[in-house]
């Protein structure tokens, strides 16, 4: 197992812990303005995405009648090829349009109109970062996406949105071309992670803040980037439980605020003193996305 990043011991060598206050302090004085961000399926869930692999969900339910031997299968390469009814059951679920930005999305959004955000790195597929405002080229969709697609045949490579129409009518796009099957962009279990993955190399070394929010931190290579920061970088986790590194291995600079993702998010804002200028942002990003039906 790799794991990124060297030098962030646990000994806190007597300084004294940093807190929540102390994190928003740095931000708002500017000595923090190179943030990078985490996230996980926790950023999503409050945005009513159901988990694929909860009994209780309706697409757990619905993904039993092809008699799937376990529901990971269905980002399994071998099982794509001989079955792609499945995954593609969850992508009419999950494709863009179906779901909205929630809170903590345009928290995110705000950090990056106020120039603070140096780059975020989602493992989520739902593509609400996109929605929320946030643009390509800040974004690092570890776990891939649905914004493009690719032939498995001829490898041509396709905008998303031309297959939408198909994957709602419950059938399986082909290439216009081949006939071959197409796959969105998303990684499956073994496919090499997207190259702009590795643009951690840089950004993490570079960040001055690492935030963290709604993710378990156990899905490697991504959960080891939360050791690559300097060992003099605050780390701040908005998350359920306490998770990866913040678990093992704490710092004197990590600060931890449990349970629910949104309230942590509106604790943040209020230090911050952003609330009614992050409420303005929702609500015209709202009217927008009402404007497209969306």
């Amino acid at each position: 197992m790799v794991f990124f990043g060297v030098g962030r011991g646990g000994d806190s060598g007597g300084k004294v812990k940093l807190t929540l206050k102390d994190v928003t302090e740095l931000i708002q004085k500017k000595e923090c303005s190179r943030i990078v961000v985490m996230t996980g399926a926790g950023l999503s869930t409050p945005s009513g995405i159901p988990d694929f692999r909860s009994p209780k969900s309706g697409l757990y339910d619905n993904l039993q009648q092809y008699n799937i031997p376990y529901p990971e299968a269905i980002f399994e390469l071998s099982y794509f090829f001989l079955n792609p009814k499945p995954f593609y059951m969850l992508a009419k679920e999950l494709y863009p349009g179906n779901y909205r930005p929630n809170y903590a999305h345009y928290f995110l959004r705000l950090l990056l109109d106020k120039g603070l955000l140096l780059r975020l790195y989602t493992q989520n597929i739902d593509g609400l970062e996109r929605v929320a405002g946030i643009p390509a080229d800040k974004l690092v969709e570890a776990h891939g996406t649905f914004a493009s697609a690719t032939c498995t045949v001829c490898r041509r490579s396709y905008p998303g949105e031309d297959f939408r129409a198909e994957v709602m009518a419950d059938k399986i796009p082909k290439c216009p071309v081949c006939t071959g099957t197409i796959k969105p962009d998303i990684v499956f279990f073994g496919e090499e992670l997207p190259h702009r993955f590795f643009l951690h190399v840089a950004d993490f070394q570079r960040a001055d803040l690492l935030l963290v929010v709604g993710t378990s931190l156990e899905v490697e290579p991504f959960a080891s980037l939360a050791g690559a920061v300097r060992s003099s970088v605050p780390r701040l986790l908005i998350n359920r439980d306490l998770v990866g590194p913040f678990a093992y291995q704490p710092q004197y600079n990590d600060v931890a605020e449990l349970g629910d993702v949104v309230s942590g998010v509106e604790k943040v804002v209020a230090l911050l003193g952003w609330k009614e200028e992050l409420q303005e942002l929702i609500k015209k990003e709202t009217e927008k996305l009402d404007a497209k039906g969306k």
